[in-house]
Formats: C-alpha cells, sequence, structure tokens
C-alpha cells in the first residue's frame, strides 16, 4: 500500500512539472516573438505592434505610420517567424538524428548537407545568380549531398549506422573542399566576401517571399518526423531489436533521414550554416522531459525555435553592425555544451 502511494505521489509530481514545463513553453515563444517585433534601432511602441498585426485580418482604426507597418510586417514579422522556424527544425532533425544513431554527438549536419548546400550557395554567388537561385541550389545541393552519402553507406542492401557516419564525413569533407576551391577562385573584393558572410549564417536578407516557399517544406518535414516519432523510439534500442518487434528499420531509417535532410536544407539555403542548434537543444529537452521521443520532438521544436530567435535577437541589436547567427551560436553552444556534458557525466538516456 505504501509503495503504491509513494508511486502515485511520484507520477502525480510528474505531472505538475509537466504541467508547468507546457504552459512556459506555450508561453515563452509567443511573448519572445512579440518583444522581437518590438526591439530594433527603429523604436516601434508594443500597442503599434500589437494593432498592427491584428490589422492585417481585423478592421482596426489607422493609428501609426506607414513606416512602423513596413518595419513590422515586411522586415521583422518575416525574420522572426524564419528565426524560429530554422531553430525549430534543427532541432528536431538533431533530436531524431541522435536517436536513429544512438548517439548524443550528432548534429543534423552529420550525413553532409550542410557542407552541400554551402557548396551551391557558393557556387550561386560565382556565377552571380539571384538570390532566389542561390538559395533554390543550396536547397538541391544539400539533399544532392545527403542521397550521395546514403547510397554510399548501402552494404549488402542494408545502412548500417556506422557506414552512414563514415560516407557522411566523406561527402561532408569533398564539398568542404569545393566549397574551399569556389572561395580561391572568386573575386575577392565582391564574390569572395559574399561567399564567406552566407556560410557564417545570417538572416538580414529574409523577407515575405522566402516564408511562402521555404514554411511549407518545413511543415512537410516536421510533420513526417511527428508521425514517426513513437517508432524512433524502436529504433533507438538497435536495429535487431526494432526488427524482432516488426519494424522496417530501413524504410523507417530512410524515412527519418529524408524529413530531417529536407528540414535542414530549407533552413541552411535561407539562413546559411548555423551549427550547435540540432546538437544542444536536444539535451536541453532531455533533461526537460526525459528521452522519450514522443515528447522530446515537440519540445524540441518550441526550445529550437525560441533558442534562435533569442540569439538572433542578440544578433542584430547588440552591436552597430549585425553579427552572423553562426558566430553567435558557436560562442553559446559550445561552452554550454561542455557544461552539460561536465554535468551529465556523458549520460544523456
Amino acid at each position: 500500500m505504501m509503495q503504491k502511494t509513494q508511486r502515485t505521489g511520484k507520477n502525480k509530481s510528474t505531472t505538475r512539472i509537466s504541467k508547468k514545463v507546457m504552459v512556459l513553453l506555450i508561453v515563452l515563444p509567443v511573448a519572445l516573438f512579440l518583444v522581437s517585433l518590438v526591439i530594433g534601432r527603429y523604436h516601434v511602441q508594443f500597442t503599434n505592434c500589437v494593432k498592427i498585426l491584428l490589422s492585417t485580418f481585423l478592421p482596426i482604426k489607422h493609428t501609426w505610420s506607414d513606416t512602423d507597418a513596413v518595419v513590422i510586417l515586411q522586415v521583422r514579422f518575416p525574420r522572426a517567424v524564419m528565426a524560429m522556424g530554422i531553430g525549430a527544425v534543427l532541432s528536431i532533425s538533431g533530436a531524431s538524428f541522435q536517436g536513429i544513431f544512438r548517439n548524443p554527438l550528432v548534429s543534423p549536419d552529420i550525413l553532409g548537407v550542410s557542407a552541400a548546400a554551402g557548396f551551391g550557395a557558393a557556387l550561386g554567388i560565382l556565377i552571380s545568380a539571384d538570390p532566389a537561385m542561390i538559395r533554390v541550389l543550396a536547397l538541391l545541393f544539400g539533399i544532392i549531398g545527403v542521397v550521395i552519402t546514403y547510397f554510399l553507406s548501402r552494404a549488402y542492401k542494408s545502412t548500417p549506422i556506422v557506414m552512414l557516419v563514415l560516407s557522411g564525413i566523406v561527402v561532408s569533407t569533398f564539398f568542404a573542399a569545393l566549397v574551399s576551391g569556389t572561395k580561391l577562385i572568386a573575386d575577392p573584393y565582391s564574390k569572395l566576401p559574399a561567399i564567406t558572410f552566407w556560410l557564417m549564417g545570417g538572416l538580414n536578407s529574409i523577407g515575405l517571399k522566402d516564408l511562402v516557399w521555404t514554411l511549407p517544406l518545413m511543415v512537410v518535414g516536421v510533420t513526417g518526423l511527428l508521425l514517426v516519432r513513437w517508432r524512433i523510439n524502436i529504433l533507438s534500442m538497435g536495429d535487431e531489436e526494432a526488427s524482432s518487434l516488426g519494424v522496417n528499420t530501413e524504410l523507417l531509417k530512410a524515412a527519418v533521414i529524408l524529413c530531417s535532410t529536407l528540414l535542414t536544407a530549407a533552413a541552411v539555403c535561407v539562413g546559411g550554416i548555423i551549427g550547435w542548434v540540432g546538437l544542444v537543444i536536444p539535451h536541453i529537452g532531455r533533461m526537460l522531459v526525459g528521452p522519450d521521443h514522443r515528447v522530446l520532438l515537440p519540445v524540441c521544436l518550441v526550445l529550437g525555435a525560441v533558442y534562435l530567435l533569442a540569439v538572433d535577437d542578440v544578433a542584430r541589436t547588440i552591436a552597430a553592425s549585425e553579427i552572423p547567427l553562426g558566430i553567435l551560436t558557436a560562442l553559446i553552444g559550445a561552452p554550454f555544451f561542455g557544461y552539460l556534458i561536465r554535468k551529465t557525466k556523458g549520460g544523456w538516456s
């Protein structure tokens, strides 16, 4: 009887903590999103910001300037949405990869998608393509890079985890060399700086058009991962145990890799290479809700969105000139990941 009471109390405590976490995960993104629309070099009053947003679908008296509307709707709104989207998809991709690879050190770019997408963007800049074509090339090459990795790792009609990792290293190194070669022959006064700044990551050129074609890709990839998230729990036990439970491990790995690749390539093609998000955020998610991917993946979506939005706010306000996101995420992520390693003593399950 005492054991039953203790067990019940434990469950109630866990439920209470989960409710607190849930409330935080709902309130924090909304609050930070509104703050992100207000802060900046051009000041917009909070009330005007809310009215401008509501005026897009409600008849509200026009009490703000046209400049306020342009800044909110055409500059800050798409940038904030894209920052949240990129942070969310990188985080859920990292958590999914860490699950199927059974390794806490795995990040979304382990299969070469970032290096390949970087080469696609560098190639586009080298041939003086317009911004839309540069992003299309980055997306296509990112997908091509992972396809090469996947088929390179195929051995005896199976895809061993070790072969995937090794093939990803090969493909990443190959495309990184191509990026270096592109930078070597690029015009040092115009195209080389453009390639360098693109590879550092940033959202300073995001507009409403980018949301129109990028967000659907993200929604498709996220939906796919959320639909199979309970199967990732099974796959994380190992291929043999998953197969004994009736799971088609090859099909599941291919589905997770496809969705994660689509998400990462979509994120890189609009935001450049932004590291550490998909590596650190899943660890924070596991500290909050545990390793169950049924809960972990949705939590990582929210945590990643909040994290990158906060970093982007710092990047565009802390200095006179905007700081590339890749620099800030590395400066924040690397020390914090070191702290997590010390705190958890290498444990992650």
